[in-house]
């Protein structure tokens, strides 16, 4: 089965006491934002009506995780992701899925079969490279790039590409849905 890379945009950060089940549920796989701040100890409690624009408003709140997750189906790969993370913390939604991973310099290397060096050239555009494309986001003093503006400037068919697209649209409408008409999702 392949592996597929995709991110979670999550109502909240996981707190530190929740680590442990989603560990148990992903072997470790999947990666997320934690709060572990003392001032942030105190839970709020949690919402009886739940809106996903009310998270969307305040994105400092946001939590994200990211995995590579083996499964028949890009799709079946993130539905299963979904339910091991909401199951882990209880209240905790997932928003949005996101599909196209941002990678580092080290990332695009290995994904193009390329080296270091090559690619700080193609992206500085010496020895007569033009056109890569921008860095999408800098975190840490890392620039990140949208792989699939990169494969597409390395002339790569990714079909896991070919298939995120329409899968991640069809996933984010059910988990828009599923927050506005519970009953119908």
């Amino acid at each position: 089965m392949p592996s597929y890379d995709f991110a979670l945009i999550l109502s909240r950060p996981l707190y530190e006491d929740e680590l442990d089940p989603l560990f148990d549920r992903t072997h470790g796989a999947v990666t997320v934002s934690i709060i572990s701040e003392p001032q942030h100890a105190d839970r709020p409690p949690a919402p009886t009506h739940h809106h996903p624009t009310d998270e969307l408003r305040s994105a400092d709140r946001l939590g994200n995780a990211s995995c590579s997750w083996t499964g028949a189906t890009l799709a079946a790969a993130i539905m299963e992701v979904v339910e091991h993370v909401e199951e882990s913390a209880p209240g905790l939604h997932v928003l949005q899925v996101e599909a196209d991973p941002l990678l580092t310099i080290r990332d695009i290397a290995e994904r193009v079969g390329r080296s270091l060096d090559s690619v700080r050239h193609a992206i500085t555009g010496g020895r007569g490279a033009i056109g890569f494309p921008s860095s999408e986001m800098s975190t840490a003093g890392h620039r990140l790039w949208r792989w699939s503006k990169v494969a597409a400037w390395y002339d790569l068919d990714d079909p896991q590409l070919v298939e995120a697209k329409p899968t991640v649209q069809a996933i984010n409408g059910w988990l828009a849905l599923r927050d506005v008409v519970p009953d119908v999702a």
